[in-house]
């Protein structure tokens, strides 16, 4: 269980690392309050928690909208247009200057 528990951890960081955060640090604050009997603490630690969750939840319905037929666009032309680089010869000299 420990290792999948940790398998999670990372991938979820990996995906939304500024979210993640604030779940973390929101998590420790409720931890922090509840073990000290500071309830200003905990509900600080809990809303913190939720508006992460919150925010997380209102990104992943926003990138649903998005259409995936989409080209990308490309800000070079494809190479065949393009005329080719010289060939460099490291056996030729150059001239003094």
């Amino acid at each position: 269980m420990n290792a999948l528990w940790l398998r999670m951890f990372k991938s979820a960081y990996r995906r939304e690392p500024v979210v993640s955060f604030i779940i973390t640090v929101g998590a420790v604050d409720a931890v922090i309050g509840g073990v000290g009997a500071s309830w200003s603490l905990l509900s600080f630690g809990l809303g913190t928690v939720g508006v992460a969750v919150a925010l997380r939840w209102w990104q992943s319905q926003g990138s649903q909208g998005e259409s995936p037929e989409a080209a990308p666009e490309y800000y070079l032309p494809p190479s065949p247009s393009r005329p080719p680089l010289p060939i460099l010869n490291p056996k030729q000299k150059r001239p003094p200057y």
